[in-house]
């Protein structure tokens, strides 16, 4: 048969484009999902984190506790889509410019990541000033709008003691 008779025939040409017409929509569906998964989640009026244990200006030793408050909200593992629930992150030395407030956070070791509904952690810093912000992400780690974060405080690591090594062992044992 005629190649080009072929891409002329009614029928031919019915299926072609029957067919670009089906993946076109399912295109267009995938980037429509996939927008709504990068949406922003609207945050109830007086909804707001907190560090629980620390304030700023402590000074702390490392490995030290991070407690994560919560309140006007409920917390909810990553990928769960439930209403007024998200998961924590803890951005640690840095903080989210205007855009990245608009995006799924980071996942590196300035921006932890709480998405299994964790209300709190250890983290081990090296001496020194360091600072900490707890920020609100939905189902799909993108920072609630208007943003729920806590404010950024700064704390002091100091040096862990050294241990103080044993004594030798006693050659005699009074009783």
């Amino acid at each position: 048969m005629d190649t080009d008779a072929n891409l002329q025939h009614p029928e031919y040409v019915m299926h072609f484009t029957s067919r670009a017409v089906m993946l076109a929509a399912g295109a267009a569906a995938t980037l429509l999902a996939s927008a709504a998964a990068q949406a922003q989640t609207a945050a109830p009026a007086g909804a707001t984190v907190y560090f629980i244990n620390l304030k700023d200006q402590d000074t702390v030793t490392s490995p030290f506790k991070v407690q994560f408050g919560l309140t006007g909200m409920g917390v909810a593992p990553a990928g769960v889509e439930k209403d007024k629930t998200g998961h924590h992150h803890l951005l640690i030395d840095t903080k989210l410019s205007d855009e990245e407030t608009k995006a799924p956070i980071a996942m590196d070791d300035q921006h932890r990541h709480f998405g299994g509904g964790q209300t709190e952690t250890t983290l081990t810093l090296p001496p020194g000033q360091h600072t900490l912000q707890l920020v609100l992400g939905n189902w799909s780690h993108i920072p609630f709008s208007p943003l729920v974060a806590s404010p950024v405080i700064t704390i002091t690591v100091k040096q862990q003691a050294a241990a103080v090594p044993a004594g030798p062992a006693t050659a005699g044992v009074l009783r």
